[in-house]
């Protein structure tokens, strides 16, 4: 069973560590807010030298004639220097007086602080993105919890209580497979000591994060990564209304936030809102574009075009839209394999990631949508997204689980920030902790 981070005792320690929790986040939070002030005096100063430097420019020193009939207001003074230097100080101290930690703010710094990281070192971003994964696997996570510690604590499992198991993990749509696995491993934990609900809820935890990390151990990388000086393809499939040109979009956000060049290739040329949409991210991101015209091109000539463009220009990323008309399944499979086909034989060098998007308020639709893409795009991951807007957030164990797929990143929103590498630690604290 995989080691949770820095588990804390149940019981007389419990005080200490939520004190330590909320000392923890105190201190990230006077750094942001040290962060922000020295960004706003930065921008404060900036504006500030090139007012004076535009006052200055003919008040010459030598000139002394010219001088006295420059106003005061206008003449640069030892004081506005001074001005200068004191900003960030004063800014600092002012960001001091009001701090206000609430519920979201400390329980997304208690995920961080469990996984060593230091309080100096966090960001407003990270504590954003925390709070808004949890929010948004609210509605799974009230429906699992309360239920869960109700029935567990109660020594070992009944068939009563193993039925009353069964039946909440498949309301969170986790899966028969995920379920069967979970319940026995469960009961193996309990017949061999009694736990009090608390500690049966934190052995479920270590369960399904063993579960959702399993598929990590078929990789070489744990973690989906853009290899550096090589021609890195992530192929993105999946239905219409999944999500795929939207995130294809978050993707080359997050790729450039990163560093990395990016190309986008919009394949999805069978439907006509697909290109513009793609179009209109790359806009929004400043990502180039390679896209034909015409109506019905091939799609796999698109994805050609794209290498041509990908390796002419040296990026480190393709992202490729495809089509995803599953009413039209057999044309579908084929036209994913023959780009798979011009993916191995025009970059036979690449590294290829083939995500499949899910729309996660599909429930076990999308175990089913898993199943069809699987073998005609060769899979090598999921990319679960609206995950703010559900109750079946089970899906992610499920797909997990049944396929031997690792959830590469998740969306929880519609912003463009609002898609992340996926955490099976930050994944599962926002499903079973309040």
């Amino acid at each position: 069973m995989s080691n949770w981070p820095n588990n804390q005792p149940d019981s007389e320690d419990k005080k200490i560590s939520q004190e330590y929790y909320i000392s923890w986040a105190q201190k990230a939070y006077k750094h942001i807010q040290e962060e922000k002030a020295i960004e706003q005096s930065d921008t404060s100063q900036v504006n500030t030298i090139e007012t004076i430097d535009s006052l200055s420019i003919n008040t010459s020193t030598s000139d002394k004639s010219l001088k006295k009939n420059i106003p005061t207001w206008m003449q640069k003074s030892n004081r506005l220097d001074a001005l200068k230097e004191n900003a960030t100080e004063s800014k600092a101290y002012n960001n001091e007086t009001s701090v206000d930690l609430n519920k979201e703010f400390v329980w997304s710094a208690k995920i961080l602080a469990n996984q060593g990281r230091d309080p100096e070192d966090v960001t407003k971003d990270e504590i954003q993105w925390l709070t808004r994964l949890h929010q948004g696997l609210g509605k799974t996570r009230r429906g699992l919890l309360n239920k869960l510690k109700f029935v567990l604590g109660q020594g070992p499992l009944n068939d009563d209580v193993v039925a009353e198991i069964e039946a909440i993990l498949l309301q969170a749509d986790i899966g028969i497979n995920a379920t069967d696995y979970i319940i026995t491993s469960l009961q193996d934990k309990l017949l061999e000591e009694s736990l009090p609900s608390e500690q049966a809820i934190e052995y479920l935890k270590n369960i399904l994060c063993d579960i959702l990390n399993s598929p990590l151990k078929k990789v070489q990388n744990s973690e989906i990564l853009v290899k550096k000086e090589v021609l890195n393809i992530w192929l993105l499939t999946g239905v219409n209304g999944a999500g795929k040109t939207t995130t294809i979009g978050k993707l080359a956000y997050l790729a450039q936030q990163l560093g990395h060049s990016c190309i986008i290739a919009a394949a999805d040329t069978f439907r006509a809102a697909a290109v513009e949409q793609v179009r209109l991210w790359g806009e929004k991101t400043n990502t180039p574009v390679i896209a034909n015209p015409g109506k019905n091109t091939d799609p796999a000539a698109v994805v050609y075009d794209g290498l041509i463009a990908a390796q002419a220009r040296g990026v480190d990323l393709l992202l490729i839209d495809t089509a995803g008309r599953l009413q039209n399944k057999t044309n579908l499979m084929e036209e994913l394999a023959k780009i798979r086909r011009v993916i191995d034989k025009k970059a036979e060098n690449a590294h290829v990631e083939s995500l499949l998007v899910i729309d996660a308020t599909l429930g076990q639709n999308g175990l089913r949508q898993t199943e069809l893409f699987l073998e005609a795009a060769h899979l090598s991951g999921v990319i679960l997204t609206k995950l703010d807007g559900t109750s079946k957030g089970g899906i992610a164990i499920a797909i997990a689980q049944q396929f031997g797929l690792p959830i590469r990143f998740i969306g929880v929103g519609e912003d463009i920030q609002d898609l992340k590498p996926f955490s099976s630690y930050e994944f599962v604290e926002a499903l079973l902790n309040e």
